[in-house]
């Protein structure tokens, strides 16, 4: 028995393994057991299209093997700005993914040899081997939370003062995968040091306001700030800065083919809302966008510095000057017409 004035719970998650799923940890298996497979198979079924689900997706059909990507929902990846996962979409397709949304499951059939699906639209789809990849729950089953007065989501995860990681117990906190969304390992070391302070009542500099969100897939995805529907949906007022990463000088040396920079400026204070990119080195490069965002600056930025030359963080300024060329001139921009002689008469 430990005893101690102060608890912090990070247990992470655990694979969501429902009843209807047959695993049997060799051709039917979850995103755990999935790492531990001795052998590539020739054709694979991913079962939810959410981030783990499409990072194993890809990066298997990158080793040419075939993937069907299985979603019931309609869309995917949902949090993502809809034009960049579009963008994505169209991408992964021409690697040899095959995503199916919309597709409801009806059974699973492991057939020894090859596990077939047999989804609501009446088709069929066989393959070598199943990864079921649809969510995660909370770690938390084992800890008895009930005894001192926590209760956990139909997910196994726990509710906290985002400030604060305190839960609705003040002397128990939590971070990580277990209390949701973001779910990300950078954004969970942060917040295990803000609630370490908090809990040993140490000064500590607040959260910055904007992290990075990146997927691991081919290719990456990484996005920073608000999306384009966010902005819509809260009618806050935006130009859009789009970069191809062909069109940049490095995009040309690489033979990069593909990849987007989008950039959402406001057009009431200039400031940088959100980034997205989707392509070679996404994750690096959404960095450079956070630290703007973060710092509470404008397209103008991207205008006035130089960048190093040919480099794809380049596409930044190409990004920028697109936006730039869309909104109003700003006053401190606008040329006075000296009067001629000619104006006088």
């Amino acid at each position: 028995r430990l005893t101690a004035d102060k608890f912090l719970i990070a247990t992470g998650t655990k694979t969501f393994r429902p009843d209807w799923v047959p695993f049997n940890g060799r051709t039917i298996v979850d995103s755990d057991q999935f790492l531990e497979i001795d052998h590539l198979p020739r054709s694979l079924v991913v079962i939810g299209a959410g981030v783990i689900g499409v990072e194993y997706a890809t990066m298997f059909a990158a080793l040419d093997i075939r993937v069907t990507l299985i979603e019931p929902r309609d869309s995917f990846l949902d949090f993502i700005d809809r034009q960049t996962i579009n963008e994505f979409a169209h991408l992964i397709a021409d690697n040899g993914v095959d995503l199916r949304l919309g597709s409801a499951i009806e059974t699973i059939h492991d057939g020894g040899e090859h596990v077939e699906v047999s989804l609501a639209n009446g088709r069929h789809v066989r393959a070598e081997m199943l990864l079921f990849a649809a969510g995660r729950m909370g770690a938390t089953e084992k800890l008895n939370l009930k005894a001192v007065g926590l209760e956990t989501d139909h997910r196994g995860r726990i509710e906290v003062d985002r400030k604060t990681y305190q839960t609705k117990v003040p002397h128990v906190y939590a971070t990580g995968d277990v209390i949701g969304h973001p779910s990300l390992a950078s954004t969970s070391l942060q917040q295990g040091r803000i609630a370490a302070c908090h809990a040993l009542d140490t000064p500590t500099l607040s959260e910055s306001p904007w992290f990075p969100y990146g997927i691991y897939s081919v290719p990456e995805i990484s996005t920073c700030g608000m999306s384009e529907e966010e902005l819509k949906e809260r009618k806050i007022p935006y130009e859009i800065g789009i970069a191809r990463f062909r069109e940049t000088s490095r995009g040309h040396i690489m033979g990069v083919e593909h990849g987007m920079l989008k950039m959402l400026v406001s057009l009431k204070t200039r400031r940088i809302l959100g980034v997205q990119i989707v392509g070679e080195g996404a994750t690096e490069l959404i960095h450079i966008g956070q630290a703007v965002m973060n710092l509470q600056g404008t397209v103008d930025y991207f205008i006035e510095n130089t960048f190093n030359y040919p480099t794809l963080a380049e596409a930044y300024k190409v990004a920028g000057m697109d936006a730039f060329n869309r909104m109003p001139i700003p006053k401190e921009f606008k040329v006075t017409k000296k009067k001629t002689k000619s104006d006088k008469d």
